[in-house]
């Protein structure tokens, strides 16, 4: 039961939201009188027209409960983004081999036994594939996400005693200033409609200490990888507006072994030459399982916004952050950003 998982989380919670006023019930956590509604464990932050179908289904009588009409306030957000991941992470569900290897390299700017202590804030968590290596590295765990994959976080989760769960926008979190610690936000940003990089300036608010990755603008490949990807960017387009269960299967299959398998197996046969640089994906997926170069191929091509960042536009928040640190690693270019409130 709701009430049973946060019972005992109450005072976290009230240090959370900056709040004294906060009332825990079976199905509903009431903060300064505004109410949230909670399912499996998930506090629902997002306004009712922000609700997807799943929610709107489960939270019809619920809303026929509460005195009064919810507030309703306007927002801008991108249906279809949502809707895209919510079946992303239902389709791709688990947690795999590959993504502890992934994890070690966005976290290698981070040393993980000095999060100990931390409050930590995974921020668009998806399935919570990051947040699943880190539950047992810091004090306390925060998931977010405004899709139904924050349902599949909880699952992917379940054992753990110190993560709390939100369905919200990241872009109006009812929190207080520095609720975090530490907080990342991998792989997120470049598919809002505004400038990722004035959203990581704006996440400065929530933490004194930021892990962010975004989609590099192939800043440091050959000219024809970036040929390749403005062809690849007006097929997406088209077809990121199909919500065809079938064609998104057939479509996804198709591009892993028509076009990512013959890539990455090119990209083998050229490696004792020292060549396999050369050949676009091979670098990103070798030794990736199917499933998980599937996973990649519906993200990438069922996603209608998708912005892109040179290094050198990354390099420019050192107007907004004391310290801007870049990883020269895979995947490019993930990087920390650390406020004047961070102590080292």
């Amino acid at each position: 039961m709701t009430f049973m998982y946060y019972a005992d989380k109450l005072g976290v919670l009230k240090d959370i939201f900056g709040s004294n006023d906060i009332v825990l019930e079976t199905n509903r956590l009431a903060v300064d009188g505004h109410i949230y509604p909670v399912i499996d464990d998930v506090i629902i932050l997002l306004d009712p027209m922000q609700y997807p179908d799943l929610l709107k289904n489960q939270l019809d009588e619920w809303q026929k409960s509460i005195k009064g009409k919810p507030k309703v306030e306007p927002t801008d957000f991108a249906e279809d983004i949502q809707f895209t991941f919510g079946e992303e992470w239902k389709r791709f569900p688990d947690i795999l081999p590959e993504h502890k290897q992934e994890f070690l390299q966005y976290f290698d700017l981070i040393n993980l036994s000095e999060l100990r202590n931390y409050r930590v804030c995974d921020l668009g968590c998806g399935i919570g594939r990051w947040s699943f290596f880190l539950s047992d590295k810091c004090r306390e765990l925060i998931l977010v996400d405004f899709s139904d994959a924050i349902f599949v976080a909880r699952r992917n989760l379940a054992n753990t005693d110190n993560t709390f769960f939100f369905m919200g926008d990241l872009k109006k979190l009812p929190f207080r200033d520095e609720f975090a610690d530490f907080l990342f936000c991998l792989g997120v940003l470049h598919h809002l409609h505004a400038s990722a990089i004035d959203e990581v300036r704006m996440l400065k608010k929530y933490a004194p200490q930021l892990l962010v990755y975004l989609y590099y603008a192939l800043d440091n490949r050959p000219f024809y990888y970036r040929i390749l990807l403005s062809i690849v960017t007006k097929l997406r387009l088209k077809v990121a507006t199909q919500r065809n269960p079938i064609f998104r299967e057939v479509f996804t299959w198709f591009c892993t072994i028509g076009i990512y398998l013959p890539l990455l197996a090119l990209g083998k046969a050229l490696r004792p030459f020292r060549l396999s640089h050369y050949v676009p994906l091979y670098e990103g997926y070798q030794g990736k399982s199917i499933n998980r170069i599937r996973q990649d191929v519906y993200d990438r091509f069922f996603t209608r916004i998708e912005q892109r960042y040179s290094k050198k536009q990354i390099i420019s928040l050192k107007d907004t952050f004391t310290k801007v640190i870049i990883s020269d690693r895979l995947p490019y270019w993930h990087f920390i950003c650390q406020n004047e409130s961070f102590s080292e």
